[in-house]
């Protein structure tokens, strides 16, 4: 009977030590669409009007594009394929709704998202000032050849937009870095949080993250759309008493 006993004291502490050693992964919430309906955007090439050199177009699309495909309910169709639509139509960059309409048509897409960069220093600490630009077309009425009635410049646009400064040397930057960085990675690298801070790449990622919440959240607000945007990073916010 004692050496059952044993046996079985060995086996749960082992399996203790197991579970106590498990790597802690993320615990992150994704964020949603508002509303119920899928829709398929693409990322247009980043606008540099940084002054930096520095600054790939190509590749902070690449970077925009990786945490839109994190939104639930949403796909996501990657900036080379925008890339091509800009080259067929002789242009560098969405300078109209318009335009906007047009390669949304060409691409069968019900947005096209645009960021630019204002301010880039990959210096620790770094800093990073930028916008998203959403140009979202209404579904519309097709004639013959799936053209819709009009031309793509009779389609309605609606436009959205959301842009921040990010400086991780503010305390409230640092504090919603963190947050997300140990929501979303094995914290357990030999930098830890610190690898967003000298990784320009990582913390870009941060700041696109933080700028579609907030157009998430701009685009709830002017739809009027009943089921906001879930993020792990909101807080429920608890409202005021009337005192009417």
């Amino acid at each position: 009977m004692k050496r059952w006993t044993i046996i079985g004291v060995l086996m749960l502490v082992s399996l203790v030590g197991c579970r106590q050693g498990e790597k802690p992964y993320g615990t992150e919430v994704p964020t949603s669409l508002p509303g119920n309906k899928k829709q398929v955007w693409a990322v247009a090439p980043a606008v540099n009007l940084s002054g930096e050199s520095v600054v790939d177009p190509l590749l902070q699309s690449d970077l925009l594009f990786q945490q839109l495909q994190q939104v639930r309910g949403l796909t996501v169709v990657p900036v080379n394929r925008v890339v091509e639509v800009y080259m067929r139509l002789g242009i560098d960059r969405i300078q109209s709704m318009q335009q906007a309409a047009l390669v949304c048509r060409m691409l069968s897409v019900d947005g096209l998202m645009v960021p630019s960069i204002t301010i880039y220093d990959a210096y620790n600490p770094p800093k990073m000032g930028a916008s998203l630009q959403l140009f979202a077309v209404k579904p519309q009425r097709f004639g013959l050849g799936g053209m819709a009635q009009g031309g793509p410049a009779a389609m309605e646009v609606n436009f959205f937009q959301a842009a921040g400064m990010f400086d991780a040397a503010n305390g409230s930057v640092r504090e919603d870095l963190q947050m997300y960085a140990g929501g979303r990675y094995e914290p357990s690298g030999p930098l830890g949080m610190k690898e967003y801070l000298v990784n320009m790449d990582r913390y870009c990622g941060f700041v696109y993250h933080r700028l579609i919440r907030d157009l998430l959240r701009n685009q709830t607000s002017q739809s009027g759309s009943a089921r906001p945007p879930v993020d792990s990073t909101t807080q429920p916010v608890e409202q005021a008493p009337r005192t009417d």
